[in-house]
């Protein structure tokens, strides 16, 4: 009779739990003031693949046991993924989009359609979802947006993400104040990624 495998030692979490939570939400409330500007955040942990360490430390940095999350199809393949956030964050994972109020999406190539998270209602906009999207590229570019926190249009580029993400963003500042937010992730040199927030306040523009 052969012994049960052991399962997989969960992944550790923040090692300062208050300063590293409090540092990531800094980094993440600057991306979202400052929309299109690749914001530094370091993260020095080893989240169970194929979640980022930087999208961990935003999960880790925004999620609780009243915020029910999303995976994507790349995370959902990956049981570690939901126990890691499940015990660091207390967060229920959901399989419904509709339901959650953030999703983590590994593939930013697939990246599934506005509508299919929650929007947000018209005496309560904040009921909606926000979407930690990875990416391999972070940075300035040749899409420009405008809106609240950027002075005239600010240019930025992150790879890979769907051919239509523009109109997405025309489409979802179209609800505004409904419609869903964007926290970008990308991975760094020696644990220094960069987060970019593109709330739904932003718009797409043509430069000049």
């Amino acid at each position: 009779m052969t012994a049960p495998a052991l399962a997989a030692p969960l992944a550790a979490g923040f090692a300062d739990p208050v300063h590293d939570a409090q540092r990531s939400f800094a980094a993440v409330m600057r991306a979202m003031a400052e929309p299109g500007l690749a914001v530094p955040l370091a993260s020095d942990l080893d989240p169970p693949a194929p979640l980022s360490r930087e999208a961990a430390a935003c999960a880790l940095a925004l999620l609780d046991y009243e915020t029910p999350v999303f995976l994507d199809a790349a995370l959902s393949a990956a049981p570690a993924v939901a126990a890691f956030l499940r015990f660091h964050t207390g967060a229920p994972v959901v399989d419904d989009p509709a339901a959650a109020r953030f999703a983590l999406i590994a593939d930013g190539a697939a990246l599934p359609d506005f509508g299919a998270f929650a929007q947000g209602e018209p005496d309560y906009p904040d009921r909606s979802a926000t979407l930690i999207v990875q990416v391999q590229e972070l940075g300035a570019g040749a899409l420009a947006i405008a809106g609240p926190g950027i002075k005239g249009h600010r240019g930025f580029s992150a790879a890979p993400l769907p051919a239509d993400l523009a109109a997405r963003l025309a489409a979802n500042r179209a609800l505004y104040p409904l419609g869903i937010d964007l926290i970008l992730t990308a991975q760094g040199p020696d644990g220094l990624g960069a987060v970019m927030g593109l709330p739904r306040s932003v718009k797409p523009v043509m430069e000049d």
